[in-house]
């Protein structure tokens, strides 16, 4: 039965009241209705809500507002969120784009029924062929790829093992080059591997998805590492790999309707990598190098746990399960006693440690240097447990967590980059360029963002610095630290408290008088900017003619319109375009404007960044700074009210790191 008369069925059933209506569309509905409802993964959060009975009318608030959103717009993507009180639900649905309109309503029913049974879990998501739903505590839209990514292999092997492992490698490789570049994330397509015995053809189906709410880059990078996943199932003849943003599967068996297929040709013109190269010339030599791969996918195949091992397991994420309890002798053990080869850095919070744990995972292992009291370790799991629920590509993110032992540990994940001042000021100084410098400035200003507007607590770093910034693999920031220092109330703009970040970052009204908004944070990240972009430290004065501190000399030159002359000598002139430093420069001592008031929230910084205006029409005023010395640099009399040598007395009582 044609997929458009059930549809239009499901529709008039549910508006006619006639008797014969129901009774026909149920007839097609058993034909042909197929909402893919095989579970391929599921999992609830450890941790419960603090309030059940508004937890559940949030949570089914979101599911009736996702329900809507389907029927109404025969969507097959929605969020949703209800953030009154103290236990907020954010969520998302996505169906594949073959079902047909009812048939996603009924995969998306069927999932609701299914993490029902997570009951008061603050997180649960559910993973079906058809469709994905998940629910969190705090937002998560932009989440792409998380540690547990797995791939789900069938357990027949292909008749034809050489020509379709060739063509399904070949299929997969096209949808991850071509998916990012289709508006919706979404193409469906078909290979036909052509036999060499006389056995007869077979069609190779598959399909990439990623959810709509990430970025290009974050769906690249998320069917990347699912495309790494699924080759560990060839030369089976289906496998799916699943992600927290993405879903790749194939199969010889189709699985949507021919009128599905897409043409995914023109979105892969001038995008061919090595790996394509690859496949393409492993085919045209033929003979015993497509053999030799064959064997080896074949190893791997024999080699790997079965598929039922990960059901359960879903994506072996934190932000279901809470932070991880690691005990302190394997702590000992991966780090080799804490030695001194293992160090990789000093902060003010404790000394990190490389580590390597029993299953060969690399991690980051932070000694934290605070009381050992009862308080001190339950104010420790309190937070351990806040910071284990915040998700984003530009944060570190927390595995775990050891209270029981001589020391309080945290577990992070490994950034082999390290941090983004050796690549500012130390050995490695001068090998990032101009791209790298943005990508860098734009995505720390998200992580930003995300820890003061989005998450559902608000978080002020209080200590962010070039050493606090990791890079991962592709050279993308990621904050560390954040969450360790005490938090911001919901009810209050600013506080008095201990002094808790690095002289020559810290925003005056904080150093002088504990006054602790977010914009504290926005003026270290203001001066983060202007170090990035000259490769000069704030708190050092360059020993060049003019002999000033960064900001000072970042503020002259954007006076006397010279801000190209800021610019780190060590990048290529004909990489950058002297608008963009002009307008980054500008953006920088925004951040670092004397009244907190006058300073622009993070995400206000991202919008800038991103966009293509200018800032003429934007006054700034002269930054000011406290001086590794303890003194105070420029006119403080608008960020603190008093003389600048009142403020420079009040200093000197500072205790810093």
């Amino acid at each position: 039965m044609n997929r458009k008369i059930h549809q239009l069925c499901m529709l008039l059933a549910a508006t006619i009241t006639t008797l014969w209506w129901p009774r026909t569309c149920l007839i097609i509905t058993a034909v042909d209705a197929d909402p893919q409802i095989n579970l391929l993964n599921r999992g609830c959060s450890q941790y419960n809500v603090t309030n059940a009975s508004e937890f559940y009318t949030n949570l089914n608030a979101t599911f009736s507002d996702l329900r809507t959103q389907l029927m109404e717009n025969s969507s097959h993507f929605a969020t949703a969120q209800q953030v009154r009180g103290s236990n907020p639900v954010y969520a998302m649905v996505q169906c594949r784009n073959y079902l047909s309109a009812a048939d996603c309503v009924a995969c998306f029913t069927a999932a609701v029924s299914q993490i029902r049974n997570c009951s008061a879990a603050n997180g649960g998501r559910v993973i079906y062929d058809g469709c994905f739903l998940r629910y969190e505590s705090a937002g998560f839209y932009d989440q792409t790829t998380l540690p547990g990514n797995v791939g789900l292999c069938g357990n027949i092997t292909a008749s034809q093992v050489t020509s379709f492992t060739a063509a399904a490698g070949s299929l997969l490789v096209d949808l991850q080059l071509a998916t990012p570049k289709i508006n919706g994330f979404f193409a469906a397509t078909r290979n036909e591997v052509v036999s060499s015995g006389g056995s007869g053809n077979v069609t190779v189906y598959a399909v990439a998805q990623c959810a709509e709410t990430v970025s290009k880059i974050g769906c690249q990078d998320c069917l990347n590492v699912a495309y790494n996943n699924l080759q560990s199932c060839l030369p089976d003849t289906d496998g799916r790999a699943v992600d927290a943003g993405c879903f790749l599967r194939y199969s010889s068996t189709a699985f949507f309707s021919d009128n599905q297929t897409m043409n995914i040709a023109p979105f892969l013109k001038g995008g061919g990598n090595s790996r394509k190269k690859g496949i393409i010339i492993g085919v045209a030599v033929g003979g015993g190098g497509l053999l030799l791969i064959v064997g080896f996918l074949l190893y791997f195949k024999l080699s790997r746990k079965p598929m039922a091992d990960h059901r359960g397991d879903i994506l072996g994420a934190t932000e279901l399960q809470g932070p991880v309890n690691y005990k302190y002798k394997d702590l000992k053990s991966a780090t080799k006693n804490f030695s001194e080869e293992n160090k990789l850095g000093e902060g003010g919070f404790g000394d990190v440690y490389k580590g390597t744990l029993n299953n060969g995972k690399i991690v980051a292992v932070k000694k934290l240097a605070i009381l050992q009291s009862d308080r001190a370790k339950a104010n420790f799991l309190n937070e351990v447990t806040l910071i284990s629920n915040v998700h984003h590509r530009n944060l570190i993110r927390l595995l775990g967590c050891c209270s029981k032992g001589p020391e309080l540990l945290l577990i992070y994940e490994y950034m082999a980059n390290s941090s983004l001042d050796r690549f500012i000021f130390g050995p490695r100084k001068g090998s990032l360029n101009w791209k790298q410098r943005t990508d860098i400035i734009i995505g720390t200003a998200r992580g930003l963002a995300y820890l003061h507007e989005e998450f559902h607590v608000c978080i002020i770093h209080r200590d962010i610095k070039t050493s606090n910034i990791l890079l991962d693999d592709s050279f993308q920031p990621r904050i560390a630290d954040f969450g360790l220092a005490r938090l911001l109330p919901d009810d209050k703009t600013h506080l008095s408290t201990r002094f808790a970040g690095t002289l020559g970052y810290t925003a005056p009204e904080y150093a002088i008088h504990g006054q602790l908004s977010e914009k504290a944070d926005t003026y270290s990240y203001g001066v983060v900017v202007l170090e990035i972009i000259s490769g000069q430290r704030s708190s050092e004065v360059k020993s060049d003619a003019m002999g000033e501190f960064l900001l000072e000399k970042a503020w002259k030159l954007y006076e006397n319109g010279l801000h190209v002359e800021l610019v780190d000598a060590t990048l290529d002139p004909n990489d950058y375009k002297p608008e963009d430093v002009k307008k980054i420069i500008e953006i920088a001592l925004m951040c670092t404007q004397s009244s907190p008031a006058l300073r622009p929230t993070m995400s206000e910084i991202v919008v800038l960044l991103k966009g293509t205006s200018y800032l003429e029409n934007r006054s700034l005023t002269r930054p000011v700074f406290i001086d590794s010395d303890k003194r105070v640099q420029g006119d403080t009399s608008t960020s603190t009210g008093s003389s600048t040598s009142n403020a420079t007395a009040s200093t000197s009582q500072l205790s810093g790191r």
